[in-house]
């Protein structure tokens, strides 16, 4: 099994931890593999009945959830943000397909594809101040990949302030915009826990959930292969351009 996602079962939920800490679990080709070959692995353990579990959290290892794309491979090879993108968009839909709630669970910051990949998710659980959002536009990028995921979540107006103005902001302040579905007990006594999130989905009927959610994925259009395949193009064209390029060198050439 790849160490750069992990696949653990516990009581009420499997979970998948995105394991690269070093990089603060940043959408290399070797993560991405690795998400790709965990995910087939929970496809193939729902299909057998070997995995029982209709709870599924996704989170990351040491101080971050996902700090988005590997910019620092990306300039060393431009021509791999295809790749990425690619993965990115199917691992996606792979996610949303699943027959079984998804949760991710912010640990940490969740920048760019990062955010994204929590917003492919039916739920997302984080503390209030854990910094999130898409500052793709600031590094001359386009979130072409995230944009279909965020407009479902937040809809088509709040989508366009947000992709738009770029930057990051409070999990407290995109729970006020529906990005986060629960905050987290900070210390406050205010918030929910994970655990109690996790055990009342644990105890609800698997397949009245699994039903649930297919007839949500055909409203919303979730499953929709064609707008996932072209926002990847569309990001890596952009990607690649000299503006992109120039903003990104800036960030990471010192």
């Amino acid at each position: 099994m790849s160490d750069a996602v992990r696949l653990d079962i516990t009581q009420h939920a499997a979970v998948l931890t995105l394991n690269a800490p070093e990089t603060r679990n940043a959408l290399s080709s070797s993560l991405l593999d690795g998400l790709h070959a965990r995910l087939t692995d929970i496809e193939q353990q729902l299909a057998s009945g070997t995995l029982d579990r209709h709870v599924l959290v996704l989170t990351g290892s040491g101080k971050a959830f996902c700090a988005g794309m590997d910019l620092k491979a990306v300039l060393a090879d431009p021509t791999l943000i295809h790749t990425l993108l690619r993965l990115l968009a199917e691992a996606s839909l792979r996610i949303r397909a699943l027959p079984m709630v998804t949760i991710a669970h912010l640990n940490g910051p969740a920048i760019g594809g990062g955010c994204g990949l929590a917003m492919v998710c039916d739920l997302v659980a984080s503390a209030p101040n854990v910094r999130i959002g898409f500052p793709e536009v600031d590094l001359g990028a386009c979130p072409a990949v995230v944009a279909p995921w965020l407009v479902r979540k937040i809809s088509a107006g709040n989508a366009r302030r947000v992709l738009l103005t770029g930057g990051t902001m409070t999990a407290r302040e995109g729970h006020a915009l529906g990005m986060v579905s629960h905050l987290l007990d900070d210390g406050d006594g205010d918030e929910q826990t994970l655990e109690s999130i996790v055990a009342r989905l644990a105890g609800a009927g698997p397949t009245a959930l699994a039903a649930t959610k297919r007839l949500l994925n055909d409203i919303d259009g979730s499953l929709d292969r064609e707008v996932a395949v072209r926002g990847a193009a569309l990001s890596a064209e952009v990607f690649s351009g000299p503006e992109a390029q120039e903003r990104i060198r800036a960030k990471f050439v010192k």
